[in-house]
């Protein structure tokens, strides 16, 4: 912890694969012993140490014990109750974050979705890693459990050392501590006195014996041993017992990856193959499940639990026997197994069921007493006067079934120690063994003062428990709680029936309990860890009625009208265990500062985060900025439309995307952040790297925002998607960013539509096309560009071999215009989307381009809507398109082409096999119009979209396509909106579609059948096209 310089990371990682556990145990003790290890870079005691020489001689019952406890400890099993698997992995990192600073295994990977990973304390004998590394860092390595603390009331620093390393010797430590000495103190979590930093005098004394805990205070402090490095090692919760400001490094040790998980199952199961693909796609089917793999020790319950399930099977329909749905029936297998192995372990063939029962109602009663009051006073390692004083009848944890459950734990001292071999089994028995006890206990199970209530039964114990654990600031109970709520699941019951439970034992308290825990979610509470933890509590009840209605509305955009603090703790729960939230959360219209701010630590782990028209205002932003700045951060996607951002708001994103590694889409679109907020924005483009798409639509960043986000884009080499639409920029503005483009190979989408760039802005760019080959779409819509313009556009255009998408709808081309655009598309090949939308092409124009369309092999698409074309140029493209072979889509939408136009595009279609979609909306086609494109359809086999909204084809154009509408196969929607149908045309359309098996969408609104007409058209539609759907 202090003045230590450990490698990070990587570093640390170039030490892994040093040998087995029993290897490293022994080079450990060896050093310890002054031997030193094999190589030059072996740490060894310092030539100084009076001692030295001596190395443990005259110690050696002592050093030989040591070294007993720790090969004890290091040697896993895979029998029940052996020890759990070893960790293989670690990690050094910087600072002491405050998401770390959590107590349980449990809830901290399922809050963070598997980032963080064991939180439980590390034993000694696994911090083996860096011992390639220590040589070069440290001379001696002092290691301390304390477990081995816990057997000594007082101690003095100079009798701590000469007790548990008697081989340095009296005077060794001063002598040792003008080198490098690393003391290690493991298992903060499990020192049976807090520490207390505030209340604890100063010692300087080494020779002073004080209590133990004011000595590690002290030593953490630097009052004594201030040369030695400290080395601390705890469950997070336990870890935030010391300030921060004492802490130079955070050591996090990580669990299990998915490899490492499959690896673990296969060494359980070597032999059958069978049973191991089961269990591998239980844990891969079941997100919650695979998360709490990747605690070791849980990982391996869990193999053993489902393996016991997988073989108890009579097959894939055995409902009875179906795979655990929450935490509660999984430690129920657990223990069932158990009890089986209890059994096996005897050589009895098959025990009875009243033996088995006997036996677990026995080790409920022995261990559940002392698991339950364990946890009330945060004690988890124990000692034999603790087991004497609960009544532990040390011969019963001899037994294989206690095994499971509980281990001995070897120390340095006589007596040893202890312990459940996860916590969460210290949880699950003692939440047994007081869902037992309540139904007989006439006194407060809490308290041993035996206070008494007026009122018994299980009803009013569990409503004490459910008070106490929301009001234990740390989340102790909060596993208890849930394992307690867990027990009343008629699933749990009926596994447990018989053996931990009596058959049917408080199931009439069911709905009763889910009061209790809903009621523990007050109008003032704001979301916290206990307000979620009462969700997963519902969830191990079985009672899931307000987790699926919250869910039900966040999929349905309703979530605004809930707003309580149930469906807040729903909305915190769901972010955690929901998979599709985790993906894609849709918060918008629904959050205010402060319900946002409550559920900062879930939405951290969101991949895609939409939180549009919250009316957010810049303070949210420093939120959000520092959730982006977590080292943990997953969000991949954040929208942050139409809220009230303004510069400052956009400086705390700017600042959080300095360090962020995480965010690709930022979308700020309709906010207010201005020119300043678009520099600081840019800034953080120059060093950010992840960033690929940035939205500033709507923001009034103006030139000088243009100019800063250009200067971004010459050193930004990853962005390649970048909005701009709507901002009051001019020439100026497009010239900084044209010269940008002339630099930047990375950007592929530039959307500069609703500004002011005019003439001078589009030569610019067009001077950029010429250099750049990277941007693949270009957005110009509404920009004041006439034939100037364009030409150099079409300059451009001509040499460009990357633009793929051009877009020059609303602005001010003519037929001279047009001119140039053909000449460019006889000379592109590469455009494949041109948008001509409301211009001023008129029918010379436009048969301009209708030529350039028949020379044309690559575009694709074309939009020619409301340019003032009438039958003569609809002529001109009818007759490109029965040559051209690349265009799939044709918009010809509000121009006048009449039934002229409509049957020369018509005539196309009978030999065109490339077009599948063609708008004709509000075109001024008749009767006769419809009839040519209705022969038309009868011959055609590639057109899948028809529309042709506001015209006036009437019944007889009706009739037509009903006709075509027999013998097609190939049309998918159709649109026959206010065509003047009337009640007899549209019966035409629903009947002909009886024959009809590929139509998927019609419209036929507004064609004057009344409501009554529409319900009987929509029943012949249901019953002759069931998979069409339609509207009326």
């Amino acid at each position: 912890m202090r003045k230590q310089e450990v490698p990070m990371g990587g570093e640390a990682g170039q030490g892994l694969g040093a040998g087995s556990p029993a290897e490293q145990v022994k080079a450990l003790v060896d050093l310890l012993a002054g031997k030193g290890c094999q190589g030059s870079q072996a740490p060894q005691t310092p030539e100084k140490t009076p001692d030295h020489t001596q190395g443990p001689h005259g110690n050696d019952s002592r050093i030989q014990r040591h070294r007993e406890a720790l090969l004890s400890r290091a040697g896993g099993s895979l029998e029940l109750g052996g020890h759990s698997p070893r960790l293989t992995n670690l990690l050094l990192v910087e600072g002491l974050m405050d998401l770390q600073l959590r107590e349980h295994d449990f809830i901290q990977v399922e809050a963070t979705r598997g980032g963080w990973r064991s939180a439980r304390t590390i034993a000694l004998n696994r911090l083996f890693l860096p011992l390639s590394r220590v040589g070069k860092d440290f001379s001696l390595v002092l290691p301390l459990t304390f477990r081995d603390l816990n057997t000594h009331e007082k101690l003095s620093a100079d009798r701590l050392i000469r007790s548990f390393f008697p081989h340095v010797g009296d005077s060794g430590l001063e002598a040792a501590a003008l080198a490098r000495v690393l003391l290690i103190l493991d298992g903060l979590d499990e020192c049976k006195t807090p520490l207390d930093f505030s209340n604890t005098l100063a010692c300087t004394d080494p020779k002073k014996d004080i209590q133990v805990d004011h000595l590690i205070t002290n030593i953490i402090r630097g009052n004594l041993f201030p040369e030695v490095s400290v080395w601390v090692t705890s469950r997070p919760g336990a870890a935030g017992q010391i300030p921060g400001g004492l802490v130079d490094r955070m050591t996090e040790i990580r669990g299990f990856n998915k490899e490492e998980i499959q690896a673990c199952l296969e060494q359980m199961f070597p032999e059958d193959q069978v049973l191991l693909d089961w269990v591998l796609s239980q844990v891969w089917a079941n997100r919650a499940l695979y998360l709490m793999c990747t605690i070791p020790a849980f990982c391996r319950l869990a193999g053993l639990a489902l393996g016991h399930l997988c073989r108890h099977r009579r097959g894939p329909q055995d409902t009875e026997l179906s795979p655990p749905k929450t935490l509660c029936e999984l430690y129920s297998w657990y223990f069932r197994m158990a009890l089986n192995g209890e059994g096996q372990e005897k050589g009895k063939m098959s025990p009875r069921i009243e033996q088995l029962a006997h036996s677990g109602r026995k080790m409920v009663g022995t261990l559940g007493r002392l698991a339950f009051h364990g946890l009330v006073k945060k004690k988890y390692v124990f000692y034999e006067p603790d087991l004497k004083a609960f009544g532990v009848d040390l011969a019963l944890l001899q037994s294989t079934l206690c095994g499971c459950f509980l281990q001995r734990e070897e120390t340095l001292s006589p007596s040893a120690a202890y312990c459940f071999t996860h916590l969460s089994l210290q949880e699950f028995v003692g939440a047994a063994y007081y869902y037992s006890a309540s139904k007989r206990a006439i006194f407060d199970l809490f308290t041993e003062g035996g206070v008494s209530w007026p009122r018994l039964g299980f009803l009013t114990h569990f409503r004490s428990a459910a008070q106490r654990a929301m009001q234990a600031e740390d989340g102790r109970l909060d596993v208890f709680l849930r394992f307690l709520s867990g027990l009343l699941s008629p699933r749990v019951n009926a596994l447990l029936a018989g053996s931990l439970l009596a058959p049917g034992e408080h199931q009439g308290s069911r709905m009763q309990v889910a009061q209790i825990l809903q009621d523990c979610l007050h109008p003032n509470m704001v979301v916290c860890a206990q307000a979620v933890n009462v969700l997963h509590c519902l969830h191990e009840l079985q009672h899931t009625e307000l987790a699926r209605s919250v869910e039900e509305a966040m999929q349905s955009g309703g979530l605004a009208r809930l707003t309580g603090p149930q469906h807040r703790a729903a909305l915190a729960y769901l972010l955690q265990v929901s998979d599709a939230c985790v993906q894609e959360a849709n918060l918008s219209l629904c959050l205010s500062q402060g319900v946002l701010q409550s559920l900062l630590p879930q939405l951290l782990y969101c991949q895609s985060l939409r939180l549009d028209t919250n009316q957010f205002q810049d303070p949210v932003m420093e939120l959000l900025g520092s959730v982006l700045s977590g080292n943990d951060c997953r969000i991949q996607k954040i929208s942050l439309a139409e809220n009230q951002i303004s510069n400052k708001g956009a400086k705390a994103l700017a600042r959080s995307l300095l360090v962020n590694r995480s965010l690709t889409t930022l979308d700020l679109r309709s906010n207010t952040i201005g020119p300043q907020g678009a520099k600081a924005l840019a800034d953080a483009l120059k060093i950010n790297r992840t960033l690929v798409f940035l939205s500033l639509q709507s923001n009034t960043i103006k030139d000088d925002g243009a100019r800063s986000i250009a200067e971004a884009l010459t050193a930004n080499r990853t962005l390649s998607v970048i909005h701009l639409q709507k901002n009051t920029i001019g020439p100026v503005g497009a010239q900084k960013m044209a010269d940008a483009l002339k630099q930047n190979r990375s950007l592929k989408e530039l959307m500069f539509s609703s500004n002011s760039i005019g003439n001078k802005g589009a030569k610019a760019l067009a001077e950029a096309l010429k250099v750049n080959q990277g941007l693949e779409t270009l957005d110009l819509q509404s920009n004041s560009i006439s034939d100037t313009g364009v030409a150099a556009l079409m300059g451009a255009l001509c040499t460009n071999q990357t633009l793929l998408s051009l877009n020059l709808r609303e602005n001010s081309i003519s037929p001279k215009g047009a001119q140039d655009l053909a000449r460019a598309l006889c000379t592109n090949s590469t455009l494949k989307n041109l948008d001509l939308t409301a211009n001023l092409l008129h029918d010379e124009g436009a048969q301009a381009i209708a030529v350039a369309v028949r020379e044309n092999h690559t575009l694709m698409s074309l939009h020619l809507q409301w340019n003032f074309i009438q039958a003569s140029a609809a002529k001109a493209l009818g007759q490109a398109l029965q040559f051209n072979r690349s265009l799939i889509s044709l918009d010809l939408q509000e121009n006048a082409i009449g039934d002229e136009g409509a049957c020369a595009v018509a005539g196309a279609l009978k030999a065109n096999t490339v077009l599948t979609s063609l708008y004709l909306q509000v075109a001024s086609i008749g009767a006769l119009g419809a009839q040519a494109l209705g022969e038309a359809l009868a011959v055609n086999r590639t057109l899948e979209i028809l529309d042709l909204r506001g015209n006036a084809i009437g019944v007889a154009g009706a009739k037509a396509l009903a006709n075509a509408l027999k013998v097609n196969s190939s049309l998918r929607r159709l649109n026959l909106q206010e065509n003047s149908l009337g009640m007899d045309g549209v019966i035409c359309i629903a009947t002909a579609l009886s024959g009809n098996h590929g139509i998927q969408h019609i419209n036929l609104q507004g064609n004057h059948i009344g409501e009554s007409g529409a319900r009987m058209i929509s029943e012949i539609i249901k019953t002759n096209a069931p998979l069409c759907t339609v509207e009326m």
